[in-house]
């Protein structure tokens, strides 16, 4: 018998639950994690590849657009590591204390909270 039958969609479960028992891993929470541990790769390197300069571009083309200025890709993590991100980067242990801080911000932001599975 699988795990994911062990229960029905009328028990109400919540996220948590779901993936403790189901050992399902949380997709929004791996890729926000993945990206802070790629941020904090690329602003470790000191061998003047592309990696940082593509992280910090901004593209000028044209007239901007009417409304609010466009998200950068670092937007996110200045938000939490501050407009020094780079620098707190240097420091792992400083880094991956604020990864986790990243991640559930964004997740309870952007991704899913606790109550997707009570409606089903």
């Amino acid at each position: 018998m699988s795990v994911a039958a062990s229960f029905s969609l009328r028990d109400q479960i919540k996220n948590e639950e779901f993936f403790r028992r189901t050992r399902v891993t949380d997709i929004a929470q791996r890729v926000t994690k993945l990206k802070w541990q790629w941020a904090g790769h690329i602003a470790r390197r000191t061998d003047g590849r592309w990696g940082l300069k593509v992280l910090e571009w901004r593209p000028r083309t044209g007239k901007r657009s009417v409304g609010r200025p466009p998200t950068r890709w670092t937007g996110d993590i200045r938000r939490v590591a501050g407009s020094r991100w780079r620098q707190a980067s240097q420091d792992r242990v400083l880094w991956n204390s604020l990864q986790k801080t990243y991640v559930q911000q964004w997740t309870s932001i952007g991704g899913h909270d606790d109550d997707d599975y009570d409606d089903m």
